[in-house]
């Protein structure tokens, strides 16, 4: 409400909500309050007759639910003084619902804080071996990233699957406290797109790519895409296609694929690029809940297990 750059929605809000609140007062009063007879007398004919002997009657509300109404009305003027509700005006009790969260994450790290914080002084690879750790970060799991890395962290198209040791940030504790802390921005040039490379040069790029991890390719077309990786691509997969971690760039000779391994798959992500972004959690978790968090992440590839 205090964003508005006129005063005139102020009013716009302010005068409808209460001529409504006072209308509504009115209409009670004029066709409730203000009659002369009691409940117990009958009420007013409105002059519809059925039948010759059936008529409406405009009976009188029992004094009980004529008083809900007041109560009502009454309470909505109560909350309009002590609450925002009437353009910029901030109630006499100043509430914000940005006042209400910092009040309520406030009390919640007061709480929990030590629960996670008493982790911190342990490193993540040996807490992946305390079970309560890894259950109180598999939790944390289940709140904050099944959304896009599935239940099971299995991943999807576009989210890496964190089962596995393929990673394309590094797999290490420091590594994966960083990622969840600050986030990822991966980026792929779209080659096509950009007109950086013909499609027939992106065609023969992706076989020559797809039969680094084993798959079957036109051999000629693998042949001539060889040197358009080595003179484009190299510079972020490296010379022998197996990546770099530091600039978030996957390998290309294990089967391990993000948007898919097929050919089409491949070419759509050579052509048109590709763009992950995995947002930063550092300021709503805290330090405490990401190093569980970690643990859990961590304990999925070197746990083992069924």
């Amino acid at each position: 409400m205090a964003d508005f750059t006129s005063s005139f929605w102020n009013w716009f809000i302010a005068v409808p909500t209460i001529l409504g609140i006072l209308g509504c007062f009115w209409l009670v009063i004029h066709y409730s309050g203000a009659r002369t007879y009691g409940e117990s007398k009958e009420g007013e004919p409105m002059g519809h007759v059925w039948d010759g002997d059936l008529q409406e009657i405009n009976n009188p509300l029992p004094r009980w639910w004529l008083n809900m109404f007041y109560a009502t009305l009454i309470f909505g003027i109560i909350y309009l003084i002590l609450y925002p509700g009437l353009g910029s005006w901030k109630g006499l009790l100043g509430w914000t619902e940005a006042g209400q969260y910092e009040a309520e994450m406030k009390q919640a790290e007061e709480t929990y804080g030590p629960l996670f914080d008493k982790y911190l002084k342990v490193p993540v690879a040996e807490l992946a071996k305390d079970p309560k750790a890894v259950e109180m970060g598999r939790h944390l799991f289940a709140t904050y990233c099944v959304g896009c890395h599935g239940s099971d962290a299995g991943g999807a198209r576009g989210y890496p699957n964190l089962r596995d040791n393929d990673w394309l940030y590094g797999g290490t504790p420091e590594k994966i406290v960083e990622t969840i802390t600050n986030g990822r921005q991966g980026a792929m040039p779209a080659w096509e797109d950009q007109g950086l490379l013909t499609h027939e040069q992106v065609v023969n790029a992706a076989e020559y790519v797809r039969g680094l991890s084993g798959a079957e390719v036109d051999p000629q077309a693998r042949a001539k895409g060889e040197e358009v990786f080595k003179t484009n691509c190299a510079v972020c997969h490296g010379p022998d296609g197996k990546g770099n971690q530091a600039l978030g760039a996957p390998n290309l000779t294990d089967d391990i694929w993000l948007y898919g391994g097929s050919q089409k798959r491949v070419i759509e992500s050579i052509a048109h690029g590709r763009s992950g972004r995995m947002p930063a959690w550092g300021e709503l978790l805290g330090k405490g809940k990401i190093h569980l968090l970690a643990t859990y992440v961590y304990s999925l590839s070197h746990n083992k297990g069924p």
